[in-house]
């Protein structure tokens, strides 16, 4: 019997596969959204034939966010986070721990990364062998016995191994594209814009306006929820990965149990990195938890779809059935 109302256990490395898979298909979609609205927006003004010159300057657009993204991620995350380098003779046991899984896999060692607080989370960064990092908690080190910190060790050094980091990054990149239009045209902003253009009798630019606000707003809560999906896939995929690493799954079943509903990291900036953490939980989530009654699987589907991390209680029971 499934778990919730999923489907029943079908093993490990065929789970793996289904979520390899999954996360291209999402991952193809990203460029159809942003096709689909270019080619809307050209349809509005009646010259489907712009499409492809304003292609070029859309591929263009999206190449320098990119780089702007693969340049400075690691230093956004270490700021938004004030994760520091664990040195190793401040933690031999951590150290020991990445060694040895490094070892067994035949991977070149991440940095090491620290943030000093009680929370339980750690999430894995980087771009490449120079920069990959692996950020633990305070609380998470001093909370898991070795087996179960080195169960979240495998899981976030099955990221960098399968690039999941970098899949991360071009997510939030598109989603990005269309964020940033949204963002201007929110708030006060749209009144300013309003202002101006009925001030300078722009009305046809007025009537422009007007249609891609939908545009953009449809453009943007399609690439999240496609961004949302990528993640949950590819954190079934790096527990999974952990479970064959260490070849210990219940170890990693024990440690998210003891992360559950201690997770929360880092007030007002865990947005920033919710997508990389072990584990992400608002303070809401927590709330509606013990307020109300567990919802029926139908409602549990739906919620789990605006969410960064499948159910934490999903993930022991897949690790526990295998």
């Amino acid at each position: 019997m499934g778990y919730a109302g999923y489907a029943g256990y079908v093993g490990l490395e065929t789970r793996r596969a289904r979520n390899n898979r999954n996360s291209f298909i999402l991952l193809a979609i990203f460029p159809l959204i942003l096709f689909g609205v270019l080619y809307i927006g050209c349809s509005f003004w009646g010259s489907t034939d712009l499409f492809f010159p304003l292609l070029r300057w859309v591929a263009l657009g999206v190449f320098i966010w990119y780089a702007i993204a693969y340049l400075f991620n690691d230093r956004i995350i270490d700021w938004a986070t004030g994760a520091k380098p664990l040195q190793r003779m401040g933690n031999k046991r951590v150290y020991n721990l990445v060694e040895n899984l490094c070892i067994s896999c035949g991977m070149t060692m991440p940095k090491i990364l620290i943030i000093e607080d009680s929370a339980l989370n750690a999430f894995a960064s980087g771009i490449n062998t120079g920069s990959y990092a692996v950020t633990l908690t305070r609380g998470i080190i001093e909370n898991l016995d070795d087996k179960e910190l080195e169960g979240v060790i495998a899981h976030e050094l099955t990221h960098i191994r399968e690039n999941d980091v970098r899949l991360s990054i071009i997510a939030t990149v598109f989603v990005g594209i269309f964020a940033y239009p949204v963002k201007l045209l929110s708030g006060g902003n749209i009144f300013l814009f309003l202002r101006l253009m009925m001030t300078r009798g722009a009305w046809r630019f007025f009537i422009w306006f007007l249609f891609f606000i939908p545009v953009f707003i449809l453009g943007f809560g399609l690439s999240k929820l496609v961004n949302l999906a990528i993640s949950r896939n590819r954190e079934y995929a790096a527990d999974i990965g952990a479970a064959k690493l260490t070849k210990n799954p219940k170890a990693l079943a024990s440690a998210l149990r003891k992360i559950s509903g201690k997770s929360v990291l880092f007030e007002g900036r865990a947005n920033l990195v919710s997508h990389l953490l072990i584990e992400h939980n608002s303070f809401e989530t927590d709330f509606l938890k013990e307020h109300h009654p567990p919802p029926t699987p139908t409602i549990a589907r739906i919620q789990e779809m605006f969410e960064t991390h499948p159910p934490i209680e999903h993930r022991i029971w897949i690790l526990e059935k295998f």
